[in-house]
């Protein structure tokens, strides 16, 4: 009885040598161990690859999301042409190049670097006529500005270029008349045992001042916090956050252009009528002259 009677093929036929169905099985035995370490071998590629291209778009993204945050953060910097930077370089060269060197690195015993310092301490400091210093000290007074508003921002630029650093807010810097009263709050919990309650300033140690705030105008305030000059503490916006910033600054100018009522204010401790005084003082000199006239008739 051959295999198509009995409707299947045997595995080994009857001279016992394989047949051509289980030769297939062999071959196929054989082949397949093959075929599974390829298709191991390109899939684990596969998977390398796509966790490579995962990785550098989680990267991307991550990159991505920190330049928009950063850009957002704070105040706006001012943009500079290449002209405004060029005019800042010339003006640094006859200027600060003695001092703060070529490279905006210091130089010893004459100034300190200015690496990283940005346009936002430049306006500061030139705006207000304290730099360029008349001399070494441990206090850098206010006085009239060398250079007018479009050289000092031109400074700035040619600074922020080189080395970096907070930069110039742009806009409006006050708060609404709303928030006086948070940055009445901020003022005082940050600024007033330095600057004083009425802004009028006041010695610390070592020969330093906290210079008064009666000059100071807007900008000036907000550069000042950004940068730190001499003895004041930098106010990041990680620590005073711009709308913060603009709050204390509505604050004092707010209560800088008022006028208290009822009389002159004594270093704004609060309305004091005119009468007030004259009597305190009307009464202490007729005081002295009851005691002199005594004295005298003894």
């Amino acid at each position: 009885m051959d295999a198509a009677e009995l409707g299947f093929e045997p595995a080994v036929s009857a001279t016992g040598a394989p047949t051509a169905r289980t030769s297939g099985a062999t071959a196929r035995a054989t082949r397949s161990p093959r075929r599974r370490r390829r298709a191991r071998s390109g899939g684990g590629l596969r998977r390398r690859l796509g966790a490579a291209a995962v990785l550098i778009a989680a990267l991307c993204a991550m990159g991505g999301s920190y330049a928009m945050f950063a850009a957002s953060s704070g105040a706006a910097g001012t943009g500079s042409s290449t002209a405004d930077i060029e005019a800042g370089r010339q003006l640094y060269q006859v200027g600060c190049i003695t001092c703060h060197g070529a490279n905006l690195d210091g130089v010893k015993g004459n100034g300190p670097s200015i690496i990283g310092s940005g346009s936002a301490s430049v306006y500061f400091q030139v705006s207000t006529g304290r730099m360029p210093l008349a001399r070494q000290g441990a206090y850098a007074p206010r006085k009239e500005a060398k250079y007018n508003e479009t050289q000092t921002e031109q400074l700035g630029a040619y600074i922020q270029s080189v080395g970096g650093g907070p930069t110039v807010p742009v806009g409006k810097l006050e708060s609404s008349s709303a928030q006086i009263g948070k940055g009445g709050e901020l003022f005082r919990l940050n600024c007033a045992s330095c600057h004083g309650a009425t802004f009028h300033g006041a010695p610390l140690s070592g020969g330093k001042i906290a210079p008064s705030l009666l000059d100071a105008n807007d900008k000036q305030i907000y550069t000042a916090m950004l940068s730190g000059p001499e003895n004041m503490p930098v106010f990041s916006d990680n620590t005073i956050t711009p709308a913060q910033k603009k709050q204390i600054i509505g604050y004092i100018q707010t209560l800088k252009a008022s006028q208290d009522p009822g009389g002159n204010g004594i270093a704004r401790i609060g309305p004091v009528s005119e009468a007030i005084v004259i009597w305190v003082g009307g009464v202490g000199a007729l005081m002295i002259s009851i005691l002199w006239i005594g004295a005298r008739a003894r």
